[in-house]
């Protein structure tokens, strides 16, 4: 058989492989998991509107010098975050809740004076840049935490 004769008949062959009833179904859109419950509570929409806000200030802090009055005020701005993850912290507990959210934020609202401590006493432009990167990582955390859809019981 010639070059063209096996073309023309593997075509033949294909096409009649490609038929619309023996097509696969098209593949499925990812499937977003529903967010938790809770993004619609008040205080935990809250948390995550500031963390978000406050992450956005840090990221953009990084490479300069920081700007005294933007800082003084983001401090309070994050102990009163603070104080609300304990609050979602003692909220969750009450509830009876039985995971790890409850203690995640508590180790949040625990560690954001921690990260904060360690952005004022960095040593140089460098160390300081390192410390703001740990402080956005620990606010992004703060969102994804209360965003994430629940886990099944293990």
């Amino acid at each position: 058989m010639s070059c063209e004769a096996v073309a023309a008949a593997s075509m033949l062959w294909l096409a009649s492989w490609s038929g619309a009833s023996d097509a696969a179904p098209p593949a499925p859109a990812v499937a977003m998991a529903p967010a938790s419950p809770l993004v619609s509570e008040p205080l935990f929409a809250d948390i995550i509107a500031r963390a978000g806000r406050l992450r956005a200030e840090v990221l953009d802090w990084k490479g300069k010098p920081l700007p005294a009055p933007e800082f003084a005020a983001f401090k309070g701005q994050l102990g009163e975050l603070a104080a609300l993850d304990m609050k979602g912290h003692v909220t969750l507990k009450e509830r009876g809740t039985d995971g790890d959210l409850k203690c995640i934020l508590r180790g949040i609202s625990e560690d954001l004076p921690l990260k904060l401590k360690a952005v004022e006493e960095a040593a140089n432009p460098s160390a300081r840049d390192a410390a703001l990167t740990d402080l956005a990582y620990l606010l992004n955390d703060n969102v994804e935490v209360i965003t994430a859809p629940p886990a099944p019981p293990v």
